[in-house]
């Protein structure tokens, strides 16, 4: 008999049927969370150690799962870190389109990234996945990131939320220093994590998927007339 796909022998069982209204509402209601987070509720280290559990099921590249992931508690830590994230390096200032070119989303989005560059240093948890530099053919991202995002759902499912941030990679040296991240090792991003305020969230507007969707070759693409 010909062994499993999973690497044990026998016949794959049928599939488990799933809860898709559950799986549904989770995938369409996983936001970045960024003025909702609850700044002044402990999170405790069993419910962080729960959720990357979950993340570390996701894959990786060659299924090398050469992913760190550092939690950091410590009040002054994230105080500097923190600091590191909102002191960009004045040759890479943030560039935005005029004000009056923003739609009532984008100020919203806008608005809650300024609330959260001034609560970084009281979010009670930072999160920062790190994973070895390795060549590749799409390079080291990502491998990490669906393991970024299933760490985002296993928060989303308990009552925490996050949101993926870079700013503080324009000073990924220094934050490499403070944190003694080894050379090889390179940072994805920033992640901070509380529980979130209010009842629950709603799916976001998005654009309808025929509109974004092309399929076997891009429509006036390469080659082609438009």
């Amino acid at each position: 008999m010909v062994p499993a796909d999973d690497g044990h022998s026998g016949e794959s069982p049928a599939a488990e049927p799933l809860d898709l209204d559950t799986v549904d509402r989770l995938l369409t209601t996983t936001r970045s969370v960024r003025k909702r987070l609850d700044l002044s509720r402990p999170v405790p280290r069993s419910v962080i150690l729960e959720c990357l559990a979950l993340a570390l099921q996701a894959p990786s590249g060659s299924n090398f799962q050469l992913w760190r992931w550092l939690i950091i508690a410590d009040p002054d830590t994230r105080s500097e870190l923190a600091r590191l994230y909102v002191e960009r390096p004045a040759d890479r200032p943030r560039v935005l389109p005029p004000e009056d070119g923003f739609t009532p989303d984008q100020r919203r989005m806008m608005d809650s990234v300024h609330y959260l560059e001034h609560h970084m240093h009281e979010v009670p948890i930072l999160v920062v996945p790190c994973i070895q530099v390795t060549a590749g053919a799409a390079g080291w991202g990502p491998s990490i990131y669906p393991a970024v995002w299933s760490f985002m759902l296993a928060l989303r499912s308990r009552g925490l939320g996050s949101c993926i941030t870079t700013s503080h990679l324009y000073r990924r040296n220094e934050a490499a220093e403070l944190l003694g991240i080894p050379h090889d090792f390179a940072q994805a991003c920033l992640l901070p994590v509380a529980y979130f305020t209010g009842d629950s969230f709603r799916p976001a507007h998005r654009e309808p998927v025929e509109s974004v969707t092309y399929w076997d070759r891009w429509p006036g693409g390469h080659g082609e007339q438009s």
